[in-house]
């Protein structure tokens, strides 16, 4: 806990005063505490004009000896602080060994080196490793490690680190050790330690060069039929990378640690990937479709980051989005190719239209290259994942695939071994492409969503299309200057043929005009093509052009976004009807015709048809509004489904028996997106309580042999008040007591149910001895499900949804600093909801920060309390 926590600055950056080119560990795990012992090899940076003190950042451990070329240093050579070790005037070149000891076993922290369950690992990114022993925990201090580990060989017969195994075998007293030695240079972040009695799958991958590749996923005892997708994926993920970017994987071994207590999704340690089971189990009966896909997209991303982010590295934290949003754009190809490509980009479209573009607009909004932060942690956001890889989706478009491809690998080559930053990447691109990427650079230093807005005018056979931009304030960024903006358009007829192939069209000023002649009858303009630019487009068509492009376009997004803007047309008009306690305005009879069009000539491509016959999320409604009324956008919502239903119920009965399960489960394109459009079907009866729903929803899970059947079966019945919802979910938690991750999905079903008594259930619910509440993914299923899935319940007129949610921070965040700062962040943006919600959000704020917090908590609790003026 901080009462005054220190703001980092990236102007500040000084290079580091010392150089370690070896760092040898060697780990003594014990019962009741681990000590490790570190012996570093250090030289003078000549780049550093510092001489005086050399720091070492280390927290929650006690030193037990520091000596310089073996000789142990007086009191009066170092200085000892809560939080470093300075050492005095120490030499030009010189040996370091230090000793200190740690206790894994009640670090609850989830960072440095813990126990998760039966195994002992390490999470070292961002600042994680000063929990493990003294460094300096920076990403430019690059060294090659050897780690030796000895510990019980009953107890922990599995020792793992880093690298390739160099050297084992017994040792007295039935212990045992392991040394691992890495022949790559890696800064400290990217260290991994794990020890445990583990059970394993194992195969093999042979690179192109004829290689030999042995690949191991370890987990505990019981779960290992739960991991052959995950093996599955990584040898997708090795031939796509070797394919795509030809590059081949450079060690002998690749290893995979699942564990249940993990505060990310995965980590990309060199050679030795821990991860969260969320991100590695699958197996048909205990995972839905969503789950095989994230395993997929996940292990490709860990392993896509072994030069992405590995071999070369960010100098800074303030780069991180040059390792992650690169990582995430290679992440985002796989997975197109993978599955099936127009849906792939719609949701990765509506990851950034829902979570992102709040984020860029609330009181947190911050650009991909932050320039400050008080908590690295706090960094971890959609805007530098997400948005960073749309800005290099941004440099692929202009720069066309292959020549992309090419540019990237110039990039490593030239950059190989090295800690660089986003600067050094965008002159990399450069340099290989001949694109000038100078007015380009500024999507990474300028916060907030830009406003593309299209005009239109017809005369005498001839479009001129204009496009404008601007982008609002943003904390800390009140004026802006223009983008660069890659915009794809094409052009249809009437009969909405083509009438002009796509192009990109690139907006780099506020306003520009295109021309196109030769055309008898106004063109329709199809705009933003595969979601060129992460923008939000302003464009007024009619309804008319609209479903010609819904009907017609070539194009998945701008087809799916036709269809979204049709519907976001009749539910801004009756939320603003309703905010108004004026008559709800009905749907327009050529909504129905458009979906009616859609139901008679659906796409090829199942999960298609489910997209566009998806309403837009209650999110995407309120980023129409300046002051979100949450419960105007649940009923709008709710009475435009129930009116398609009415309409189109026979239709929609229809859907469910043709895409009802014909076979045993299969995970692939067509089978997917057959299972899609069958939930789809019965979650639109659901909403008018069809004669038969519920047991036919009942029925649906007593027979199924996959848990994506199951869950569709589970939300159909969520909001009813019918005794088979309470008999199956009764059913559901005595079947998988035993599996953790499906009763996640047990309790998130729970938090995320319309019924009057939500805050109630989860107030039960986290009482329960089956809730675990030092457990990231049990928090993340049950509060994150009822605070970001639950809308009304959060909300909910009484506060008692706001003051659930801050009772819940102040307890986590004692134990967990990162997810109670995440929850936190649920509360931030309270000026963006109209009065009567947002006092709710004010008062839960200002409840907590009259409480002593970590900084993490602490920076979000006041960013949100301070700024003003920003729509989230």
């Amino acid at each position: 806990m901080s009462g005054n926590p220190q703001r980092k600055y990236r102007a500040d950056y000084a290079v580091p005063a010392y150089l370690v080119d070896t760092v040898d560990l060697d780990f003594d795990i014990r019962d009741d505490h681990t000590t490790v012992r570190a012996v570093y090899a250090v030289r003078r940076n000549p780049e550093s004009t510092a001489t005086q003190q050399w720091q070492l950042d280390g927290r929650e451990m006690r030193l037990v000896s520091v000596a310089i070329d073996d000789r142990e240093l007086a009191e009066n050579e170092y200085e000892l602080r809560d939080d470093a070790l300075l050492i005095n005037n120490p030499p030009e070149q010189f040996t370091l060994t230090i000793e200190n000891s740690i206790d894994p076993e009640h670090n609850l922290s989830l960072e440095g080196f813990y126990r998760s369950g039966d195994i002992l690992c390490s999470q070292c990114e961002a600042n994680g490793f000063s929990r493990i022993t003294y460094f300096p925990d920076r990403p430019d201090v690059m060294a090659r490690y050897t780690t030796r580990i000895s510990a019980d060989a009953k107890r922990y017969p599995v020792l793992l680190a880093n690298g390739n195994c160099v050297d084992s075998g017994a040792l007295d007293g039935g212990r045992h050790y392991a040394v691992f030695e890495d022949p790559f240079d890696k800064p400290c972040y990217l260290f991994a330690i794990v020890a445990g009695d583990l059970g394993m799958i194992r195969d093999s991958y042979t690179t192109g060069s004829g290689r030999n590749v042995d690949l191991r996923l370890y987990t505990e005892h019981g779960n290992e039929d739960q991991c052959d997708h995950a093996m599955a994926s990584l040898k997708q993920a090795m031939a796509w990378d070797e394919d795509t970017y030809g590059l081949e994987y450079d060690l002998d071994s690749y290893v995979t640690v699942a564990v249940g207590s993990f505060n990310m999704g995965a980590m990309e340690n060199k050679g030795l990937n821990v991860f969260n089971t969320a991100c590695i189990f699958a197996r048909a009966d205990t995972a839905t479709d969503a789950d095989f896909a994230l395993v997929r997209d996940v292990v490709a991303h860990e392993y896509f980051h072994n030069y992405t982010g590995n071999r070369v590295t960010c100098r800074d934290w303030f780069q991180l989005s040059l390792k992650e949003g690169l990582t995430v754009y290679r992440e985002h190809q796989f997975a197109i190719d993978q599955g099936s490509p127009g849906v792939t980009r719609i949701r990765q479209v509506r990851t950034m239209r829902e979570i992102q573009f709040p984020e860029d607009g609330g009181p947190r909004a911050h650009p991909v290259r932050p320039e400050s932060y008080v908590e690295m942690n706090n960094f971890y956001t959609i805007t530098v994942y997400e948005k960073g890889a749309e800005v290099i989706h941004m440099i692929a478009q202009m720069a066309g695939r292959d020549a992309f491809i090419e540019a990237v690998c110039h990039y490593l080559d030239k950059h190989d071994g090295q800690a660089v930053t986003i600067e050094d990447f965008a002159v990399a691109m450069e340099e290989s492409t001949g694109l000038d990427l100078g007015q380009f650079r500024r999507w990474y230093a300028q916060a907030g969503t830009p406003r593309v807005r299209v005009a239109t005018s017809f005369d005498d056979g001839q479009l001129a299309l204009t496009l404008s931009q601007h982008t609002p304030a943003t904390p800390g960024q009140s004026d802006k200057v223009d983008f660069d903006i890659p915009v794809e358009i094409a052009l249809f007829d009437g009969e909405g043929q083509p009438a002009r192939e796509p192009e990109v069209l690139r907006l780099t000023e506020t306003q520009q005009t295109w021309t196109f002649d030769g055309f008898s009858t106004e063109p329709t303009v199809s705009a933003l093509r595969g979601f060129t630019a992460p923008v939000r487009l302003e464009y007024e068509q009619s309804d008319a052009a609209l479903a010609r492009l819904m009907a017609h376009d070539s194009d998945p997004v701008c087809r799916w976004d036709a269809a979204q803007a049709l519907y976001l047309k009749t539910l801004v008009a009756d939320v603003a009807a309703r905010r108004e306690s004026a008559a709800p305005v009905e749907a327009p009879g050529l909504l129905f015709d458009a979906i009616a069009t859609l139901l008679d000539d659906p796409p090829q491509d199942r999960e298609l048809l489910a997209e566009m016959l998806t309403l837009p999320s209650e999110a995407m409604i309120g980023e129409q509004f300046d002051a979100i009324d949450v419960f105007a956008i649940d009923a709008a919502r709710t009475a435009l489904k129930q009116a398609i239903a009415h309409r189109f119920a026979a239709r929609f009965e229809s859907l469910a028996d043709d895409h009802a399960a014909r076979d045993a489960y299969a995970f692939n394109v067509e089978e997917a997106g057959r299972r899609r459009v069958f939930a789809l079907a019965l979650d639109y009866l659901a909403a008018i309580d069809a004669p038969g729903i519920a047991a036919r929803a009942a029925s649906l899970y007593d027979a199924a042999d996959n848990m994506t059947d199951r869950m569709a079966a589970l939300e159909t019945l969520r909001d009813m008040d019918d005794p088979e919802r309470d008999r199956v979910l009764d059913d559901f938690a005595q079947v998988w007591a035993d599996y953790p991750l499906v009763m996640d999905k047990w309790l998130r079903l729970q938090a995320m149910t319309r019924r009057d008594d939500s805050v109630e259930r989860v107030r039960t619910l986290l009482a329960d001895e089956r809730f675990d509440f030092t457990n990231p993914n049990r928090i993340r299923a049950l509060l994150g499900g009822f605070a970001r899935g639950n809308r009304p319940g959060f909300h909910r007129a009484d506060g008692a949804g706001h003051a659930l949610v801050a009772d819940e921070i102040l307890r986590l965040d004692a134990l967990n600093p990162q997810l109670a700062a995440a929850l936190a962040g649920i509360l931030a943006p309270w000026r963006r909801h109209v009065a009567s919600q947002a006092d709710g959000m004010y008062a839960a704020l200002e409840r907590l920060s009259a409480a002593e917090l970590s900084d993490n908590t602490r920076e979000i609790v006041d960013a949100g309390l301070e700024r003003s003026g920003a729509a989230a």
